[in-house]
C-alpha cells in the first residue's frame, strides 16, 4: 500500500484552480490559488468529481495521483456510516460556492482542544460534550455533538447540536453587525429546524420563534453582536439557534458569523455551552484569552 505524502499544498481534486492543504493524513479546509506557473485547465463539462485534473507540472501530477489514491473508509456507527470521510481526498464539498483562499498553512500538529477556521482566522474551543466535526455534509460545520439520532419527521439523521462558521458576504453599505446577526440567525434557524439544504424537513417545519437574547459581545478581541432564538417545531422538542457576527482580525477584516444550534432536549449539552464557545474564540496564533480588545464587554 502506498504511503500518504507529507503535509503540504497539493492540487485540490474538487476545484481546478486551487490547491488544498494536506496535513499528512487528511485534507483540511485551507485553500489557495494555484501559482500561475502551475495553473491547470478546467474540467470538461459533464466530468465526474472523481476525475483527475490535468496538471502542467509532471512532479505535481505525480504527487496529486498519490494523494488521490488515499481513501479513508468510515465504519458505520450510527453517524452516517458507509460514507466517505469528511476530509478524505475524494470528499465532496458541502458548499456550491467557490472556495476562498488563505495564506496561512495549518500546523502539522493538531490541538485536540481547539478547532481552527483558517479561512476566517479564528479558533474555537472543543468543550465537553462536543467534538470536532466528522462525516458532515457542510464544510462550514466545525463542531458537533457526538451522536446522531433519527430525525422526528423527515427521513435522515439529526444531531443535537452544531457549530459552524462562515464569511458574511453581500453586505450592503451601512449595514450594522446587529442587523447582519439578526438576518443570519433567521437563515440558520430555517436550515436547522425548517427546511434544510436538500429540501428535507427533519422536524416538520418551524412553527414559531422567540428572541431570547440580543446583545453586543466581544469575540476574539473584536466588538460583535449576538442574537439567539428559541424555536418551536411541528415535531420534536424544538431548539435554540444563535448567530454572532464580528470582524475577523486577519486580512481585510471581513465579517465572520458563528452559528450555533442546539435541540431543547435532555440529551443535549447545556445551553450555557453557547457562551463558553463564544468566549473561547481566539484569533489564529493567539496564546490565550480573547486577544487584544477582549475587554470590550457585552452590553444589553
Amino acid at each position: 500500500m502506498s504511503m500518504p505524502p507529507p503535509p503540504g499544498w497539493y492540487p485540490d481534486p474538487q476545484a481546478p484552480a486551487t490547491e488544498r492543504w494536506w496535513d499528512g493524513t487528511a485534507w483540511t479546509r485551507a485553500h489557495r490559488p494555484v501559482p500561475v506557473a502551475l495553473a491547470r485547465p478546467p474540467r470538461k463539462p459533464g466530468g465526474g468529481r472523481g476525475r483527475a485534473v490535468a496538471v502542467a507540472a509532471t512532479g505535481i501530477a505525480l504527487v496529486a495521483a498519490i494523494v488521490a489514491g488515499v481513501v479513508v473508509v468510515v465504519s458505520g456507527d450510527g453517524d452516517a456510516g458507509g460514507t466517505e470521510a469528511r476530509n478524505g481526498p475524494t470528499a465532496r464539498s458541502g458548499s456550491a460556492s467557490a472556495p476562498p483562499t488563505t495564506s496561512a498553512a495549518p500546523s502539522p500538529t493538531e490541538d485536540a482542544t481547539r478547532v481552527t477556521d483558517p479561512l476566517n482566522g479564528i479558533t474555537l474551543p472543543v468543550v465537553d460534550g462536543w467534538q470536532k466535526a466528522e462525516n458532515v455534509a457542510d464544510d462550514d460545520v466545525l463542531l458537533t455533538t457526538p451522536r446522531t439520532y433519527t430525525c422526528p419527521y423527515d427521513d435522515g439523521l439529526c444531531r443535537h447540536g452544531t457549530v459552524a462558521t462562515h464569511t458574511v458576504t453581500g453586505v450592503a453599505a451601512g449595514a450594522s453587525v446587529r442587523g447582519l446577526a439578526a438576518k443570519d440567525v433567521s437563515d440558520a434557524a430555517d436550515l436547522a429546524y425548517d427546511t434544510n439544504a436538500v429540501g428535507q424537513r427533519p422536524f416538520g417545519g418551524m412553527t414559531a420563534h422567540e428572541v431570547v437574547a440580543a446583545r453586543q459581545v466581544a469575540v476574539a478581541g473584536r466588538a460583535g453582536f449576538l442574537v439567539r432564538w428559541k424555536v418551536t417545531t411541528a415535531e420534536g422538542p424544538g431548539g435554540y439557534v444563535q448567530s454572532v457576527v464580528f470582524p475577523s482580525s486577519v486580512g481585510s477584516q471581513s465579517l465572520v458569523a458563528v452559528r450555533c444550534t442546539l435541540d431543547a432536549s435532555d440529551a443535549s449539552p447545556p445551553l450555557s455551552d453557547f457562551d463558553t464557545i463564544v468566549k473561547g474564540i481566539r484569533p489564529v496564533g493567539a496564546a490565550g484569552g480573547g486577544g487584544v480588545g477582549s475587554s470590550v464587554g457585552p452590553t444589553d
